[in-house]
């Protein structure tokens, strides 16, 4: 089975429109399946308080101009919209409140995604579910009550999506990594489960597909120490390479899991086997 490959651009294109398709470039050259931003209201979902404290970055002094520095608006989506289907790769977001989900609404994406912050947003998770689109469902910072009740709002709803194991710590690190969640969420929702990554590396990931997981997501980044606080638990482009490309080895040698006779083994019969009695 093929391994859904999404890269995760995010906010890591810093709020220019050059770097994210630099970024959608990337992920085209080396084979991903789709892209993925992030879409906030920055007065929906931070308090103003928060917005008006002090935070030094290249767009002022505040939290607020840091924030709506770092998004998006139409004319900037409107440009990604054409962009992806010009080269041919599909792209979706990850909505931090209701007023992003309904405005993402007007490019029909095919798919759409719960950032595991939002997983217990109960009206969000509503909105996203009428919509039926296939839904990639990250589960960091939630218990298995959580997931559950999540689970459960598709469901009512009919709409088709899968779990995505995840720990929210950036960097992630490995002893956290808790990779054997991915069988008992599978068993516990009898549902695909792919794994949304924030390590530093590829190992984690790799061990993840060999797992099974059915979709496997990475922040990518040009410079992992470019400015902003995904960046150093991204992937970047020579890793994404690796990434990429070793997925699809593991893939390729999982098999059927069917214990037989190969061609190639019976060759070495003659040559090989000392004792064949049985």
């Amino acid at each position: 089975m093929k391994t859904f490959i999404i890269a995760e651009i995010g906010i890591n294109h810093n709020g220019s429109l050059s770097i994210a398709k630099k970024l959608i470039n990337k992920a085209i050259e080396v084979g991903c399946d789709a892209v993925k931003f992030q879409k906030r209201t920055v007065d929906r979902v931070y308090p103003q308080e928060f917005l008006d404290s002090p935070r030094e970055s290249s767009w002022g002094d505040t939290q607020r101009v840091q924030k709506e520095g770092l998004e998006f608006g139409k004319e900037e989506y409107d440009e990604i919209d054409k962009y992806c289907k010009e080269k041919g790769i599909e792209w979706f977001a990850s909505a931090w409140d209701i007023e992003s989900q309904l405005f993402l609404r007007q490019y029909n994406l095919k798919y759409n995604k719960i950032a595991s912050p939002m997983l217990t947003h109960k009206k969000l998770l509503e909105t996203v579910a009428k919509e039926g689109k296939y839904t990639f469902i990250s589960t960091g910072m939630s218990t298995l009550g959580q997931v559950e009740k999540a689970v459960k709002i598709f469901r009512d709803f009919e709409c088709p999506f899968e779990l995505m194991h995840c720990n929210s710590s950036y960097p992630t690190e490995d002893f956290n990594s808790n990779l054997k969640c991915i069988k008992i969420l599978g068993e516990q929702f009898d549902c695909n489960v792919g794994y949304s990554g924030h390590e530093k590396g590829i190992q984690i990931t790799l061990a993840a597909v060999a797992l099974g997981v059915t979709s496997v997501e990475r922040h990518i980044t040009l410079d992992r120490f470019l400015y902003g606080s995904d960046q150093f638990a991204s992937v970047n482009p020579m890793d994404l390479i690796k990434m990429c490309k070793i997925i699809r080895i593991i893939e390729n040698a999982m098999g059927d899991g069917i214990k037989t006779l190969r061609e190639e083994e019976k060759n070495k019969l003659s040559s090989l086997r000392r004792v064949d009695t049985l």
